[in-house]
């Protein structure tokens, strides 16, 4: 086990439908995937594994990211930046919610969380507080989450300062 085995890189729905051609395109997520393919590229320096969560909607509860359609798959600069990546399929904010992540988690000895993806004030948020978190030190990485805007952006993570650590990518891999 190297050093940095205990910790582990969680993308959180870096999916299509989030960027200028989906169906609910984002705030900087230009600048957020070149700083989350940065962040990959830093933890395979760093052999911190790399978990990809990947939200699945279904057609009645949601007009984007179902099952079989362009707008779900993973953005394919992070699945090229990434493509030994786990990844966790969900359908609630909450990435542990009715998904194998803390079983994944628990077979690579992981303790430590550092999340980053969309949208920060729902699904990175919900995981990063999530009950099955609290089993964990979580880090969110500021630099590489977005959402709809900027002012819901610096809400969401002003929401979770007392529950998780705030550190730009560089701060902590």
């Amino acid at each position: 086990m190297t050093e940095h085995a205990s910790k582990t890189l969680i993308i959180i729905d870096p999916q299509n439908d989030y960027f200028p051609e989906g169906k609910y395109p984002l705030w900087n997520t230009e600048l957020t995937l070149a700083n989350i393919k940065k962040a990959i590229e830093r933890a395979k320096q760093q052999d911190i594994p790399v978990i990809i969560v990947q939200h699945i909607a279904s057609s009645e509860m949601a007009p984007f990211f179902n099952k079989g359609t362009e707008g779900a798959a993973i953005h394919p600069e992070i699945a090229a930046a990434a493509p030994k990546a786990t990844i966790v399929t969900k359908s609630f904010a909450d990435s542990f919610e009715q998904t194998n992540l803390a079983q994944v988690l628990a077979e690579k000895d992981i303790n430590e969380l550092l999340l980053c993806g969309m949208m920060t004030q729902n699904c990175v948020t919900h995981t990063a507080i999530s009950r099955q978190a609290d089993n964990y030190t979580v880090s969110v990485l500021t630099d590489c989450c977005t959402t709809i805007d900027e002012m819901i952006h610096n809400i969401a993570l002003n929401a979770m300062l007392t529950r998780v650590r705030l550190l730009t990518m560089e701060q902590v891999i």
